[in-house]
């Protein structure tokens, strides 16, 4: 099996709720052309992308409405696989772990939205699970917050995730021009 056949890209919480309102994430428009550009290279390479949504009971990202939808923005495939989460972790209550597995994936690509949660904690958990991870450096994001902003929250996080050695999988930081092959 190619390198490309057992990689997945895991595209966060790019929904309409979270990113078409006012403020905007930081590089909001740079970091949906970085994950389209990924998500194509793998897409052409035979690695399976997943779109993974968050939802909640009611509100702006209950189920169908349309802050859940994905952004406009993002190109969306037949064959891309959807994911429903209701909590920071992918892998907690859905189907993620099994379909990887299935799909011989030993390495993830994480992307998307919200650096400090869910790409934090899905990329903890795939590190704890076993998988290479590799988190796309440039291509998540997050709000500005009161303790820092969120250029500062990224690369916080790129760093902190990417010395962290104590997990059965390793994870690198680098920037989305991943090439499959």
């Amino acid at each position: 099996m190619s390198e490309s056949a057992q990689t997945a890209v895991l595209v966060i919480d790019m929904q309409r709720g979270l990113f078409d309102d006012s403020p905007r994430p930081y590089e909001a428009d740079e970091v949906i052309e970085r994950i389209n550009a990924l998500t194509a290279r793998a897409r052409a390479a035979g690695a399976p992308v997943v779109l993974i949504q968050h939802e909640r009971a009611e509100g702006f990202l209950a189920a169908g409405s349309p802050g859940w939808a994905l952004v406009a923005a993002l190109h969306v495939e037949p064959g891309d696989r959807l994911i429903r989460k209701r909590t920071p972790d992918s892998f907690l209550g859905t189907d993620l772990q099994p379909w990887l597995v299935e799909q011989g994936v030993a390495r993830v690509i994480v992307c998307s939205y919200a650096t400090e949660f869910c790409v934090d904690t899905t990329t903890r958990r795939a590190a704890a699970l076993g998988y290479v991870v590799v988190l796309a450096a440039d291509a998540h994001t997050t709000l500005d917050k009161d303790h820092a902003p969120a250029a500062r929250i990224r690369a916080h996080h790129n760093w902190t995730l990417a010395n962290i050695t104590s997990f059965a999988g390793k994870i690198a930081a680098v920037p989305a021009a991943i090439a499959f092959g």
